[in-house]
């Protein structure tokens, strides 16, 4: 296949592929927004995948085409610089950052994208296409990326492309995944071990909003922003403090008078979600989910009332589900203004769970929410 230039073509003429790789998205069971301010996160690869197939072509032209958006744009090899079109920069940005790596490693290809993952869910579809597509080219062109390499250059794209400075979890989970467990990374050393997920007779069922709020990516960057200024006013005084997270509290306590409200509550957000994560984590380890359940319902208040990344509908369903028999922990995740909520549900009551929290949530706001039962899976890999 040769030089393919439009939609049509490359829908209809790539018959086989070189490359086939699959790209999972992850869940975050506890420990929301904590990666950027180097806390412990508890996430996981999951069954849900992003499929990418790749063809060298021949050519200086990239060919990139999206059977969910029905989409097709193309990459010139000579020019490659951010996009107006949001969904163009995962693409361009992981381009970009393999060539100053690697340069000239990398030489015209196609490729179409088709994805299970809910765009804008909270689940990161954006970190499986991105590392899937560095993956992909990677193998494709016999790059030799390791996977530390993977995942800075998929943050970098984000970071600098599409414009979110998120943090290195997203990217972390989905290279580094492995079925039915999940990792206790610690963000500030990017230490990490894994951990059985014994969470049975419970699954991991995500509710999504289908809602999207507007807010999402600029007051993302925004409490990034706060929690770099309250880690300055504390290095005032502490300047051996140098991680947010690991703030002890008593020291925070100090600094109620002394900063904004708004920013003191971030501050005490991201120091209290730390410690919950360890305890969560602790208590899985023992086998203990109610404790481990009820930490999340804490994670979510917090993240509510002090952090405030939540919206109408999440708070909604995570007080329906805290009411709800066969339900041991809800919270909103990612990062806020919409997507899912996480629910530790009972198997004996999930069919029920589903069945009146979707019932409800429509008649609230007159909006269809969409039900996922996950399970935990392997990190990215290919399958071709």
């Amino acid at each position: 296949m040769e030089g393919v230039t439009d939609k049509r073509s490359l829908k209809t003429t790539f018959h086989s592929s070189d490359i086939i790789i699959e790209s999972p998205g992850r869940i975050n069971l506890i420990g929301e927004h904590l990666d950027y301010n180097g806390g412990q996160v508890l996430p996981a690869a999951i069954n849900l995948k992003v499929r990418l197939n790749f063809k060298k072509n021949g050519t200086r032209k990239c060919n990139c085409y999206s059977k969910n958006y029905d989409n097709h744009f193309e990459i010139d090899l000579d020019k490659v610089e951010v996009s107006e079109k949001e969904w163009h920069n995962y693409f361009l940005g992981v381009v970009h950052f393999i060539e100053q790596a690697h340069p000239n490693k990398i030489k015209g290809f196609d490729c179409i994208v088709e994805s299970d993952l809910p765009i804008g869910s909270g689940i990161s579809s954006s970190a499986a296409l991105e590392c899937g597509f560095a993956k992909g080219l990677d193998a494709l062109f016999s790059i030799g990326l390791s996977d530390d390499e993977v995942i800075t250059i998929s943050r970098d794209a984000e970071h600098h492309f599409v414009g979110t400075k998120c943090g290195i979890m997203d990217q972390f989970a989905v290279v580094r995944g492995k079925k039915g467990k999940l990792i206790r990374l610690d963000c500030n050393d990017l230490s990490f071990e894994y951990i059985s997920a014994n969470i049975e007779p419970y699954s991991i069922v995500l509710l999504n909003t289908n809602v999207s709020h507007n807010l999402a990516t600029s007051e993302y960057n925004l409490r990034r922003q706060e929690c770099d200024d309250a880690l300055k006013a504390i290095q005032e005084k502490y300047p051996e403090h140098d991680v947010l997270a690991r703030v002890p509290e008593d020291i925070v306590k100090e600094f109620e008078s002394k900063l904004a409200s708004k920013i003191f509550n971030r501050l005490l957000y991201v120091v209290q979600e730390n410690a919950r994560t360890i305890t969560a984590s602790e208590a899985l380890e023992n086998e203990n989910l109610k404790t481990f359940g009820q930490k999340m319902f804490e994670s979510h208040e917090g993240l509510r009332n002090l952090y405030q990344v939540s919206c109408e509908e999440l708070d909604f369903l995570v007080d329906f589900a805290q009411e709800h028999e066969g339900v041991i922990g809800s919270r909103m995740m990612g990062g806020g203004f919409g997507g899912c909520t996480i629910n530790l549900v009972h198997k004996d009551r999930m069919d029920s769970f589903i069945t009146e929290a979707a019932l409800a949530y429509d008649l609230k706001f007159n909006i269809r929410l969409s039900p996922y039962t996950v399970a935990i899976g392997d990190g990215v890999k290919r399958i071709k």
